[in-house]
């Protein structure tokens, strides 16, 4: 890039937005205004193309970012499995003792479903004994 030869091109600010540049041109290590632009250009570029996005966010905020995603993506998967192993004890020792027909468990199931999907999965308990009991 240092063997690029600088063009020369009209540009149109605003007073404020200069009066802006020039109180952050010192922050951050700028000479000129047209080093300030030219970084400020770049930086915008990146940011807008998604490709180039992460070589703007520094390397420590995306790899932080990337262990707790991935740790607790870990522990869920865990949490999980965990849950579906006492979930299927629970339905084959409810299977062993109670006497249900096909047609009353499709009916069930899509109860569940709506009940679920109305509550957003916070089904309680005494929600379930009300409905069973004919409350």
């Amino acid at each position: 890039m240092s063997e690029e030869i600088k063009t020369r091109i009209p540009l149109w600010l605003y007073p404020s937005t200069i009066e802006g540049m020039d109180a952050i041109l010192e922050k951050d290590n700028c000479k000129s205004r047209s080093e300030f632009i030219e970084k400020a250009i770049r930086f915008y570029s990146g940011y807008i193309s998604a490709e180039d996005g992460m070589k703007f966010l520094p390397t420590a905020i995306t790899s932080a970012m990337s262990g707790i995603v991935s740790s607790s993506e870990n522990r869920m998967a865990r949490l999980m499995f965990k849950l579906a192993v006492e979930m299927s004890m629970m339905m084959n020792i409810l299977a062993n003792t109670a006497d249900v027909d096909e047609n009353t468990l499709r009916r069930l199931r899509g109860k569940c479903v709506n009940d679920v999907k109305k509550s957003v999965g916070s089904v309680t308990f005494e929600d379930v004994v009300k409905f069973q009991k004919g409350d």
